[in-house]
């Protein structure tokens, strides 16, 4: 579908990633017109740098190590190149064509180049040859420009040229010895491939008192001792106060720098060939032109549950994915985006709004993540902590997954937990955590019970498959049954 004017659309989407593509594809589904303004890949960020390469290179250590849980298997070893090829087929050697292939079939006008708001609907775009290029939106701008990488202001480390989540996914050489700074989903998960593909020293520094500590605490606890089984060193409460490393021979995303590193950790000094920097991210907002429509560039633009951006009058603004800073992970920026996309069209078309598909629910309180770790941790809602902060009634129930029938077919030494975090008053699942092999399965069964606002007495009757993992679901429902039966009876 193409605009009638050359320069003006329905809707402009500033951003290519997946958020950015959806936020397009269901406004040009309704009948709009739609641009995508890209300065990099189309398809973004998680399609060559973060979850496809990240997952792609998980998958073969997760199946190696299975092989050496699991009596009646020949136990093997990761094949290293063929474990990258595989990652490049899946990024298509960061090569877009391909996607904007897509786009052209589905009716999405592409733009190459870099876009900044200089008015109400009004973009500009600085393509690679130089041009300056007016575009307009007869109805819409989509922010959609993701996030990028926090580099944390220790002395040398900057000057140091670290890896970031660009550089691990796409690593070219596997280094022999890796310093990864930070304790979260991108820290844990880089540092089990690299243990994987046979880095010889991997070492994790998390400043905190706990790896994924915005999770339930018995998840970073078993992540951390699967690590350790690795052999990898995981330092929890450590301090990193400088660093320093020789010249930089080659400075390109995944190449080994070609110097050695010297970290100076609480008082030790730590030599290594890279450093993983991997301690959280910021929303890409400082180059947009947010100045130009009364908002401050270096926050997180707030927006409604329409995606609409809060402080900008006439609904014509929207902000999808981790630009918003609601919920940086790539599956509710796209769902993000598809209730913005239909919000669009809806408004101009002068319908009104009064359908729960126009309200982004699922940003408060019911958002899923995996850690693809190993074991993997999934978890939905909110903790036992986060719920008793908001002055739930709690109730919690906790099982080892080691004992149900289906986990112990899946390999030997199983080793997995599970809880869920229950509001007492209305008999509500507000949370759910499952670690273990195979249990990122189990994550959409929960999110659809705290979304879909089922009480605990009805799961009773979601009955599992047998011999599965998900019969977990029954063990912690009748774990839950026996502890109000001992109540009852204390009276």
């Amino acid at each position: 579908m193409t605009a009638t004017a050359p320069d003006t659309w329905d809707v402009v989407v500033i951003g290519g990633g997946p958020v950015g593509e959806n936020a397009a594809d269901y406004a040009v589904q309704g009948g709009l017109s739609a641009v995508i303004v890209e300065a990099e890949l189309l398809g973004g960020e998680c399609s060559y740098w973060a979850c496809m390469p990240s997952k792609a290179l998980l998958h073969p250590v997760e199946i190696v190590h299975t092989t050496h849980h699991l009596r009646g298997v020949v136990p093997t070893t990761v094949d290293v190149r063929g474990a990258l090829d595989r990652r490049d087929a899946f990024t298509h050697g960061l090569d877009d064509s391909r996607q904007v292939s897509w786009a052209a079939g589905e009716g999405i006008d592409f733009m190459r180049g870099r876009a900044r708001l200089t008015g109400e609907k009004t973009v500009v775009v600085a393509t690679p040859d130089g041009e300056q290029r007016t575009i307009h939106a007869r109805h819409a701008v989509v922010l959609a420009t993701g996030s990028t990488p926090t580099i944390p202001p220790v002395d040398g480390l900057r000057e140091a040229r670290p890896w970031t989540s660009r550089d691990v996914t796409n690593l070219h050489e596997v280094p022999r010895r890796v310093l990864v700074i930070g304790g979260g989903v991108v820290a844990t998960e880089s540092a089990t491939w690299l243990a994987g593909l046979g880095c010889e020293q991997v070492t994790i520094l998390e400043r905190g008192p706990a790896l994924l500590a915005r999770n339930e605490p018995f998840a970073g606890q078993m992540v951390r001792r699967s690590l350790e089984q690795a052999g990898v060193d995981v330092r929890i409460g450590a301090t990193l106060e400088r660093v320093g490393s020789g010249p930089v021979r080659r400075d390109e995303v995944g190449f080994l720098r070609g110097r050695e590193v010297t970290a100076t950790v609480d008082g030790e000094a730590i030599v290594v060939d890279e450093v993983v920097v991997a301690a959280g991210r910021r929303p890409n907002t400082l180059d947009v032109g947010l100045d130009v429509v009364g908002l401050d560039p270096a926050q997180a633009p707030e927006v409604d549950d329409h995606m609409t951006v809060t402080a900008v009058a006439g609904d014509w603004l929207y902000a999808v994915g981790d630009v918003n800073g609601r919920a940086l992970l790539t599956h509710q920026g796209k769902y993000q985006a598809r209730v913005c996309g239909d919000v669009i069209v809806a408004r101009a078309a002068g319908r009104p709004l009064d359908d729960e598909r126009f309200v982004a629910l699922a940003d408060h309180g019911a958002v899923p993540q995996v850690c693809f770790t190993d074991p993997p941790v999934a978890a939905a809602g909110v903790t036992e902590q986060q719920a008793r902060d908001a002055g739930a009634d709690v109730r919690t129930v906790e099982i080892d997954l080691a004992a149900v029938a289906g986990a112990s077919l899946v390999r030997d030494d199983y080793v997995g937990r599970a809880k869920l975090v229950i509001d007492q008053s209305s008999r509500l699942l507000l949370g759910a955590t499952f670690v273990g092999t195979e249990t990122p399965e189990l994550l959409h069964s929960a999110t659809v019970a705290i979304v879909g606002k089922v009480p605990v007495e009805r799961l009773w009757h979601a009955v599992p498959s047998y011999p599965t993992v998900s019969e977990g679901w029954l063990r912690l429902l009748e774990a839950l049954r026996e502890a109000e039966r001992a109540e009852a009876i204390r009276g």
